[in-house]
């Protein structure tokens, strides 16, 4: 079973990569909520980074991960599947975000 597991974290595959780029985001989004759900401006009563900009910070790790999966591992479909979900939360970040859906 362990073999199994390494032998496909190894392997270049875009399924690899979908998994990476929709699990990581996900870790950090909940480590950012929770390290700075505390810091709050005592002027105003608002958090110092809401919860959008936590958003476009978690996303922004997958450009990382898109950078060492492309150039140091020479992983190409690995990286095109963190590209293709780092597209998709934008795409839905934005349209959630602008309310370009009614």
């Amino acid at each position: 079973m362990k073999n199994k597991l390494l032998s496909f974290i190894r392997k270049d595959s875009m399924l690899l990569g979908i998994i990476i780029g929709i699990v990581v985001p996900g870790i950090f989004y909940g480590i950012f909520e929770l390290i700075f759900s505390n810091f709050i401006n005592n002027e105003t009563g608002k958090r110092y980074l809401e919860r959008p900009i936590i958003m476009i910070l978690a996303i922004a790790i997958n450009a990382l991960l898109l950078r060492y999966f492309l150039i140091n591992r020479k992983a190409d479909l690995t990286g095109r599947g963190i590209l293709l979900v780092t597209f998709i939360f934008a795409i839905i970040f934005f349209v959630l975000k602008l309310n370009i859906i009614s």
